[in-house]
């Protein structure tokens, strides 16, 4: 069993140096929308280059060109492209987690198994230990599987996350619910852990991302997806939800300042089946926060709502309808990396 560690997780509004993204091609289940999807990676990895150094993996030198023609004149500052095979574009979920206390950081490589075991994902599960030239910081390989949509903290010794994506899926079957919770509160350095045992999104194929239901957006704030149409088959376990995030306390023994965002007018694939949209997939940048927006009527209200939770940051739309095709968000595609993980030199070589 692992001792807990000085360090703790940094919360995802800690000054950012650099964002991971691995980019699309035609050997990914992107494939059918390479075109569309490419398109919306520019404009992500454009607004990125505001706020910080794009970090973008490749698949070879030839999809590297590609991306660099892309990219062409688009960005603030310019990307780094790195050659880096990987099977998924979801780098949030195999992309390192960070610690640090005082000026001390590190870099946690947990285990990746393609969200208990849906999807190969032998290359994701490398690319950590494959850039470690470029970190900055230690990297510290983590024999657990845990993935970075997973969890949640306030920066002050609370993880948020679900029991169903980390107590009740093919992860960590070996241990039980008390070793898996002892175990995670110690590699990340946290202190207690706000479980949620309701919500849930169809067409989610990660058990219950936290980061598509609940986030934090400082230490008293949470913001998290609600439905209030009762004919929705989302309504029920979204508001068991509500009521279990009613109960949470701070670490002050107080309510939560709790902003809910109603789900996106109904998302379907080509088949028919709905998809996990949800605009609490956003990402927090240095002085903004990407948020995807689905062309539908609800949109307005829901950036409305999140600049109420990021009053001193700009709320910046990004578009949602792609990438949910593929069941994820701007926060799915990217991985933040803190100030002083990675080494300046691969930004100014």
């Amino acid at each position: 069993m692992p001792q807990r560690t000085s360090n703790s997780l940094l919360p995802e509004w800690a000054p950012q140096q650099a964002v991971l993204l691995a980019w699309p091609h035609e050997n990914t289940d992107w494939a059918p929308w390479l075109p569309q999807i490419e398109a919306d990676y520019i404009l992500l990895t454009q607004a990125i280059s505001e706020q910080a150094n794009a970090l973008i993996l490749c698949q070879d030198q030839a999809h590297k060109l590609r991306v660099s023609e892309r990219l062409a004149g688009h960005c603030k500052r310019p990307p780094t492209l790195l050659v880096q095979p990987y099977n998924d574009t979801w780098c949030r979920d195999y992309g390192p987690l960070t610690l640090s206390e005082k000026s001390s950081l590190q870099l946690l490589n947990f285990q990746f198994n393609g969200w208990g075991e849906k999807y190969h994902a032998g290359l994701d599960n490398g690319v950590n230990q494959a850039l470690k030239p470029l970190w900055a910081a230690p990297l510290v390989n983590v024999e657990f599987e845990l993935e970075g949509g997973s969890v949640e903290t306030d920066g002050l010794g609370t993880l948020l996350t679900t029991r169903h994506c980390l107590l009740e899926s093919q992860r960590n079957k070996q241990f039980t619910q008390q070793q898996i919770e002892t175990q995670i509160l110690a590699y990340l350095g946290l202190d207690r852990v706000l479980w949620l045992s309701n919500g849930a999104l169809l067409g989610d194929d990660t058990d219950s991302h936290i980061d598509n239901l609940a986030r934090f957006c400082d230490p008293d704030t949470i913001a998290y997806a609600i439905c209030n149409d009762s004919d929705d088959p989302h309504f029920e376990p979204l508001t068991a939800m509500e009521k279990e995030l009613k109960q949470f306390r701070t670490r002050d023994g107080k309510p939560y300042r709790l902003v809910p965002v109603e789900i996106p007018d109904a998302q379907y694939n080509e088949e028919g089946s709905r998809l996990p949209a949800s605009y609490i997939n956003f990402l927090i940048l240095n002085h903004c926060v990407l948020v995807p927006v689905f062309n539908c009527s609800r949109d307005g209200k829901a950036l409305q709502g999140l600049q109420g939770c990021f009053p001193t940051r700009k709320i910046v739309p990004v578009p949602g309808g792609n990438l949910i095709r593929q069941f994820g968000g701007p926060h799915c595609a990217t991985m933040q990396l803190p100030n002083q993980t990675v080494k300046q030199q691969v930004f100014n070589p």
